[in-house]
């Protein structure tokens, strides 16, 4: 083998041997170009499923959230709607109570306005039913009433007034009065009215 052969050998091992280097090293860098894809691949839908469960959570919350409010809207209607049907029904009561029930009530409603009221004389007027039930027992009234006052008030009737029933009782001027109505007392007792019955039908 001459020296020109030898040469070429040298060269060829050399080239094999660049080429085998530069094939290992495109190797390992395709290797870490795909563990890098792999890690940004694993890192991107880990993302992704981290921001669809935060997405689910919050969607859940939500749907108990508007569940819940729900909920509590149709207590709270049911709760309304009963609390209306105990006042009707409180109002249908008062309306129809027997003559036994409804004089002592009257005498009471009429002492309570008179001490607001003050003066010695005073017109009480109501509907018409009430009134004729007052003036049958006129006498009796007068004296029940200045008994539990504690003094004589000159009781008059006046004209009736539409009302369920109780009383309005009035200065003789019509310039001061005390409304013990059904309807007023109702109304300005309403609030504590519908917590007991709230308490009542709702624990």
């Amino acid at each position: 083998m001459d020296g020109a052969e030898l040469i070429i050998q040298e060269i060829n091992r050399e080239a094999e041997q660049k080429i085998q280097y530069i094939l290992s090293e495109a190797q390992k860098e395709a290797e870490k170009i795909k563990e890098e894809a792999r890690k940004r691949a694993e890192a991107r839908a880990e993302w992704i499923l981290r921001k669809a469960q935060t997405q689910a959570e919050t969607e859940r919350q939500r749907i108990i959230a508007n569940a819940r409010l729900e909920v509590r809207k149709k207590r709270l209607e049911v709760q309304e709607e009963l609390i209306q049907e105990v006042i009707t029904a409180l109002r249908e009561r008062l309306a129809e109570l027997s003559e036994e029930e409804y004089f002592p009530m009257l005498i009471d409603l009429t002492v309570r306005a008179l001490e607001e009221l003050g003066g010695d004389a005073c017109i009480v007027r109501s509907n018409e039913k009430t009134l004729k039930l007052l003036e049958s027992k006129l006498g009796e009234f007068r004296k029940a009433v200045a008994a539990k006052l504690g003094r004589d008030v000159e009781i008059s009737l006046g004209e009736p007034i539409s009302t369920i029933g109780g009383v309005l009782v009035e200065a003789p001027d019509g310039s001061v009065r005390v409304d013990n109505t059904f309807e007023s007392r109702i109304e300005r007792f309403e609030s504590e009215l519908r917590a007991e019955i709230a308490k009542a039908l709702f624990g």
